[in-house]
């Protein structure tokens, strides 16, 4: 493997990791505190995805992208935007990272490492919701890059933000974080059976997405 293409694949492996640990561990914690408040939980949950996804773009955003999540990946190769043949490393990378970042934040916790969700996420509002938020995530993120890539990582952070409160799914919008929550049976977990149509919704709102920037920037420069 080529040591560019190594250290990419481990920044995704490990910015993965860090933003699960920080999704599955802030809702435990938030699950402990709020004492059945699950709109104080909800609203701790996502202050600390905000804040950690802002801090992870930035951190790993020069070295591979800061995608992790394998709906990136595959929008970034179908707009010629990074080679196809990095698509599969690029997601087992992020399917490997969040695993390990739900296991760290249950070792963090002192819960048992294996674990089966049973929070039941299931039916056409919930993957309605899904391709909502992956659209409007992979919408930003296109729309963002092309006229202010600075402020790529604060607008990202901001839509998953606004996404977890007006989405019925609290916006998951990530395929690997999908799989790495189906493994916590906490807060911020989904059942395994349910996991699936979360990520054939995720998938159709990137394709949407993909179409819906195309269309909207055709024949338009990028801003300089």
């Amino acid at each position: 493997m080529p040591p560019d293409l190594a250290r990419r694949l481990g920044a995704e492996y490990l910015g993965t990791l860090l933003l699960v640990a920080t999704v599955v561990g802030s809702g435990i914690m938030a699950e402990r505190l709020a004492h059945g408040n699950d709109a104080i939980a909800l609203l701790a949950n996502t202050g600390a995805t905000v804040a950690v996804l802002a801090v992870l773009i930035l951190s790993f955003g020069p070295q591979s992208g800061a995608h992790f999540n394998p709906a990136v990946s595959l929008a970034m190769a179908a707009c010629r935007e990074q080679p196809w043949r990095d698509v599969p490393g690029y997601v087992g990378a992020q399917v490997a990272g969040g695993l390990c970042g739900t296991w760290l934040a249950h070792a963090m916790f002192a819960l048992l490492l294996l674990q089966a969700s049973t929070k039941i996420r299931s039916g056409p509002s919930q993957w309605l919701a899904e391709l909502v938020a992956t659209f409007g995530l992979l919408l930003t993120i296109r729309a963002v890059s092309r006229n202010r890539p600075a402020a790529v990582p604060y607008a990202v952070a901001l839509w998953i933000g606004a996404a977890y409160w007006f989405t019925a799914s609290t916006s998951f919008a990530n395929p690997a974080v999908t799989l790495a929550r189906a493994f916590s049976d906490s807060f911020a977990g989904i059942r395994p059976a349910d996991a699936p149509g979360f990520v054939l919704a995720q998938l159709a709102g990137a394709g949407l997405a993909i179409a819906g920037s195309r269309w909207l920037y055709r024949n338009i420069n990028p801003a300089s």
